[in-house]
């Protein structure tokens, strides 16, 4: 296993903001629909279906304007194919990032694995990249069995987070 310098918090060249998304994953969305749309009052925004990913999802929301947290609702296309967005129900978290390239270099240098794919579109119209839930010799740093979603925050979430510092 190859060593890596240990990365201080003011050598980090972005910033994680907050939450942007939960993905909750099941072999029926219609009974993810019953508790988090009929009985807690989620509001479906849009759906999503990629067979690459193999997901079909519902894109629910809480809350409202930059502090919006989205609550992806999943189920599979096939469910015997891969990835098996059912599987784990709990399927990954999303965090907002302030400058996702940069933050993407920095982790990559720092022996934190991605899973494959690179940055590339959301099902929501954002910049995302995934980090792995398994690391490996090259990579030592992961999720530790957790799918980590990084979500370049738009300029409207980064000024809000940045006023609720201030």
């Amino acid at each position: 296993m190859s060593q890596r310098p240990l990365r201080i918090a003011q050598d980090r060249p972005f910033k994680v903001l907050g939450i942007q998304q939960i993905a909750i994953g099941g072999p029926s969305k219609t009974r993810l629909q019953k508790l988090w749309v009929e009985m807690l009052g989620l509001e479906v925004t849009g759906t999503f279906q990629s067979e690459r990913e193999n997901v079909d999802e519902d894109i629910c929301a809480m809350g409202s304007g930059p502090f919006k947290v989205e609550v992806d609702l999943m189920q599979p296309i096939d469910p015997d194919k891969k990835p098996a967005v059912h599987t784990t129900p709990l399927n990954h978290v999303g965090l907002w990032i302030d400058d996702l390239p940069k933050a993407v270099e920095w982790l990559t240098a720092s022996g934190v694995r991605f899973a494959p794919g690179g940055i590339r579109k959301g099902a929501a119209g954002f910049d995302i990249c995934f980090l792995h839930p398994k690391s490996n010799d090259e990579f030592p740093i992961a999720g530790e069995g957790v799918l980590i979603e990084l979500v370049q925050a738009p300029e409207a979430v980064i000024a809000a987070f940045a006023g609720l510092a201030a």
